[in-house]
């Protein structure tokens, strides 16, 4: 079984040590989020003093569709910028050395299975969102010898325990999407004293990171930050917003609603995996 209940995950890794998913960060985005990625990232790290926690939010499992023809290139950087601000994710030149939870990337990368000669042009040039799928049958888990990459069995989010990787980045060649980054180097040494969240864990050099479709956040009673900044930008600019989060098995959830009207995409579905992460093109 992919899947970890929580008996036997205490006795795999023990409560104190749990990295992402089960000690929630403060990193709050509050209403009222700024139009320039600037502005908002302000509201990401500084939540005033007196705001009240909200419940926990829950699905049975969280997935999420990126409506690629509302998406743009401002909104598509925004994400990346926000998610790998509030999760210290450093900022790398050299791309061998890259780490990144989010990215935007073309129809020809994202979809190598499903691209041809005949594809609309201007669905060529849309920026696809590309992160974690979160996979129903996720093979990153199935490899990963210490159960440091798990299935989180109440939602169905593929999780990370850094304290447990060995960096034997079994799972990031099991994983046919690309979504894992190994910290070849220290982390930390990349991440500047004024961009750095507090509220959130730094990794080490040696261990694999990716997209926790914020569980930090979603245990404080927020949608992720990706999904919030491009509501709020969308609403600034009077469009629907491009990313809906949701509950995959709520018939009467948003996501649901969306995922029966619009054509949508998966990536390479031919794998059996199940990716949690929908395309509406």
């Amino acid at each position: 079984m992919m899947g970890v209940n929580r008996r036997k995950f205490m006795k795999i890794a023990g409560v104190s040590v749990l990295g992402l998913g089960a000690v929630p960060a403060q990193v709050l985005a509050e209403d009222g989020l700024g139009f320039t990625i600037s502005e908002t990232l302000l509201h990401f790290f500084h939540k005033p003093a007196g705001t009240v926690a909200r419940e926990a939010l829950t699905a049975k499992r969280w997935g999420m569709a990126v409506n690629v023809r509302l998406l743009d290139d401002e909104m598509a950087n925004a994400c990346m910028e926000v998610c790998h601000r509030i999760h210290n994710v450093p900022k790398i030149d050299n791309p061998k050395h890259e780490v990144k939870w989010i990215w935007p990337d073309e129809f020809k990368h994202a979809f190598t299975s499903q691209e041809h000669e005949h594809i609309e042009e201007g669905l060529k040039k849309l920026p696809f969102l590309l992160m974690c799928n979160h996979c129903v049958n996720a093979p990153c888990c199935r490899v990963c010898p210490t159960q440091a990459t798990f299935k989180r069995e109440s939602d169905g989010i593929v999780l990370m325990d850094m304290h447990r990787c060995i960096g034997c980045r079994f799972c990031m060649a099991a994983c046919p999407y690309g979504s894992r980054s190994f910290n070849w180097v220290d982390p930390r040494k990349y991440l500047k004293e004024e961009d750095e969240n507090p509220e959130y864990p730094t990794r080490m050099k040696g261990v694999v990171e990716k997209c926790n479709f914020c569980a930090e956040r979603l245990a404080k009673g927020k949608i992720p930050a990706c999904v919030e900044i491009c509501q709020e930008m969308a609403k600034k600019k009077g469009t629907e917003p491009p990313l809906v989060f949701g509950d995959v098995d709520d018939p009467d959830s948003e996501l649901r609603q969306l995922l029966r009207s619009s054509y949508t995409l998966r990536r390479k579905p031919e794998l059996g995996t199940s990716p949690n992460v929908f395309y509406v093109v």
